[in-house]
């Protein structure tokens, strides 16, 4: 890791958590050098209070902790970004983060957003809408049509090809997905339930 500049914010720089997985912003916090010792010696992530003039260890009081995942350092080394994973609720509200916006965490859950809005609005024109109204039967059938595709197009050497059907793939398993009622948040609890490390 980088030197980190203290002497820019008086001994501190501010921490930007994000979660491990979704890279959604969790909170912002302060570590003095002390601090950023504490947390890659111990990995947990520990704070300097700025309010109780103390270090400060995430989850001393709720059990809720911040295990650390990675941590970079910026361009100007006076800012830390911080990849953790939780125990629990982070933000003293029982809120996953400390920052209103809970929407969609990338891409994906933009096109899966994008994918219930064509369905909910019954857009007739849109494929997506088509499709869903043919029923589960199809729905599940062209999911399967686009794994064998992808499946003969890995067997070549042509990148712009498998690179089509797999983003082909991926939007019809989003589809597949609503049509059971279920959404990518649901996947990700399921891998991350089978994930043994912490």
């Amino acid at each position: 890791m980088k030197t980190v500049d203290f002497i820019k914010g008086a001994g501190l720089v501010p921490v930007i958590v994000q979660d491990y997985a979704c890279a959604k912003v969790l909170m912002l916090g302060y570590m003095n050098q002390e601090a950023l010792a504490k947390t890659l010696a111990e990995g947990k992530l520990t704070f300097f209070s700025r309010s109780k003039n103390r270090l400060w260890t995430k989850g001393e009081t709720s059990g809720n902790f911040f295990w650390l995942q990675s941590i970079a350092v910026d361009c100007d080394n006076d800012t830390l970004l911080v990849q953790a994973k939780a125990d629990g609720p982070i933000c003293h509200t029982g809120s996953f983060t400390c920052f209103e916006d809970t929407s969609a965490k990338g891409f994906l859950y933009q096109l899966e957003k994008t994918i219930q809005q064509r369905i909910d609005d019954k857009i007739a024109q849109s494929y997506t809408y088509q499709l869903l109204q043919k029923g589960i039967n199809k729905v599940a059938q062209k999911v399967g049509e686009e794994a064998v595709e992808l499946v003969i197009e890995a067997k070549d050497n042509e990148p712009n090809l498998f690179l089509g059907e797999a983003a082909d793939l991926l939007y019809h398993y989003l589809i597949l997905l609503k049509a059971k009622g279920f959404s990518l948040e649901n996947v990700e609890a399921v891998l991350q339930a089978r994930q043994k490390i912490r």
